[in-house]
């Protein structure tokens, strides 16, 4: 794997990935474009999401809907790491085994999401709930 970033203007950053995709960078306050710590938020809801979706698929559960919602709490202090990471999925569907749910968060966040194990091996508390929407 590989990315390049390249600067634009004041804190502005363009990065592109290997695979030839790009995105906007900047400082947090600066309203014009994803932060660095949020990147890495997005990776591990990302990560995560193709994990459990997929278990989820192959275990034919007939999921409609899923969402992830991260957030994080970061030290005070630079270089402001995260303490703590709060993972929420949200699956949307029928007849949805809530076994089957547990099992491919617990798959995916101790076994396949390099990002999640990443994030968590740094030192931030990880945390991970779910809830299932019947429709």
């Amino acid at each position: 794997m590989n990315a390049k970033i390249k600067w634009v203007e004041d804190q502005k950053m363009l990065g592109e990935s290997g695979t030839g995709h790009s995105v906007v960078m900047d400082a947090l306050d600066s309203g014009k474009g994803v932060s660095p710590m949020e990147m890495l938020l997005l990776g591990v809801g990302g990560c995560t999401s193709l994990d459990v979706l997929s278990i989820l698929k192959k275990s034919r559960q007939d999921v409609v809907d899923f969402e992830v919602q991260v957030e994080a709490e970061r030290e005070q202090t630079h270089p402001r790491i995260f303490h703590e990471v709060r993972v929420h999925y949200v699956i949307k569907g029928r007849k949805i085994s809530a076994t089957q749910v547990e099992h491919a968060i617990k798959l995916s966040t101790e076994k396949y999401c390099g990002a999640s194990i990443t994030v968590g091996r740094s030192g931030a508390k990880m945390k991970y709930t779910h809830e299932i929407i019947e429709l």
